[in-house]
Formats: C-alpha cells, structure tokens, sequence
C-alpha cells in the first residue's frame, strides 16, 4: 500500500506560482521487480471534470496537458519520493483541486505513462488552489 499526501497550494494572482508537493509513504514501488509506475498530478475545477495535469514514472520522460505546456512541469526527487509540479504563469483557469495520483503496472504491461493512458490505484486527499485578483 502507498499513502499520498499532498501540499503547497494556495491563493495566488494571475501570473503567480506556486510548487506542489506530494509525498508517497509505504510500499517502495520505486525498485519493485515486478511493476513499474506512473505518478501524476490532477486537477478538478467546481463543475467540471476531473483533468490530468501531469505524468511521469519509471521512464523519467514527463508528460503534460497542452493547456500548461511551457507554464507547469513536473519532477520527481527520488531519495524522498517527493513529486512536485512547478506552476508557473498561473491563469484563474488553473483553480481547482488538485491531486496526486500513483499507478504501479505489472512490467510486462508497461505502455509508459502517457495522461491519456494512466489509470491511477492510489490519490492524496487533494490540494486546492486558487488563481484569483
């Protein structure tokens, strides 16, 4: 099992950042032999549906939404199993809850971690943030 606790949101204005932060406790899904994994970051805005945001995994290669290309990127510090999603240049579209999410795929499976083809097993509580003048 894996537990995922997310921090660093906020209320900022158009044009602020912010860095949030997911920290994964438990099972070290990291060096298993028998899976790989898929972190992202998600976000719900009040209304709408919920939205992927941000992935990468096992394959160090990131994947992001075109509508925060150039402004968000995600990374990961692997000795504290920290993800973190740098957000940049922050429009009010931003707000909304956002979330960290965790998927470990058995290997032979693998198909790299694409927003599009991600399916999460584990999701923090959520962070919410807020872009407003």
């Amino acid at each position: 099992q894996v537990q995922l606790v997310e921090s660093g949101g906020g209320s900022v204005q158009p044009g602020g950042s912010l860095r949030l932060e997911c920290a994964a406790y438990g099972d070290d899904y990291k060096h298993s032999k028998d899976t790989y994994y898929c972190m992202g970051w998600f976000r719900q805005a009040p209304g709408k549906e919920r939205e992927g945001v941000a992935t990468i995994g096992s394959d160090d290669n990131p994947n992001r939404a075109g509508s925060v290309w150039g402004r968000f990127t995600i990374s990961e510090d692997n000795s504290k199993n920290i993800l973190y999603l740098q957000m940049n240049s922050l429009k009010p579209e931003d707000t909304g809850m956002y979330y960290c999410a965790l998927q470990r795929i058995p290997r032979r499976q693998w198909r790299g971690c694409a927003i599009s083809v991600i399916q999460p097993d584990y999701w923090g509580q959520g962070t919410q943030v807020t872009v407003s003048s």
